[in-house]
């Protein structure tokens, strides 16, 4: 399995991710747009996700919320503003706790010898917005997704 690289220079806005999957991008951008398999991969196994909406196309509206066992909600959104299957999706994201924090995330998907490099460019409306995102964990949180979300990869090609 590979790991996740991530990529933050100081003073700039933006946080990079890579990893490389073992599979088509085909089936990674699937993964990552079927609101049947989003709760599967997306956040942590210990918070579990519901997808409320998920309008995968330009002007589309996103909505997931994490729930734990407590009853705490964590709730995110966006608005989808391209998709090109299956190579590329560029989308607003907000934590609904946190009003008016709002960066561009844009995904694309590299494929090469049957393996997928993912490539996420997350930008943020300030430095310390990006500060921020990072001291609140995301670097695990991502860790963990993408862990996942290779776990259910290997999952979809044996069904395949």
């Amino acid at each position: 399995m590979t790991k996740l690289n991530l990529i933050v220079e100081p003073g700039k806005h933006e946080i990079r991710m890579t990893r490389e999957f073992n599979a088509p991008r085909e089936l990674v951008f699937k993964a990552m747009t079927d609101p049947t398999l989003v709760p599967r991969w997306w956040g942590q196994d210990a918070t579990p996700l519901t997808v409320e909406q998920m309008d995968v196309r330009k002007g589309g509206i996103w909505r997931y919320i994490q729930h734990d066992s407590d009853g705490t909600e964590w709730i995110f959104n966006g608005v989808y503003h391209e998709i090109t299957a299956p190579e590329r999706l560029v989308y607003t994201f907000e934590f609904e706790g946190m009003p008016g924090h709002v960066l561009l995330e844009t995904v694309t998907l590299e494929e090469h010898n049957g393996k997928t490099l993912v490539i996420d460019s997350s930008v943020f409306q300030s430095v310390e917005d990006r500060d921020g995102m990072l001291q609140a964990g995301m670097e695990a949180g991502a860790t963990e997704s993408w862990d996942r979300l290779d776990t259910l990869l290997a999952d979809m090609q044996q069904i395949a």
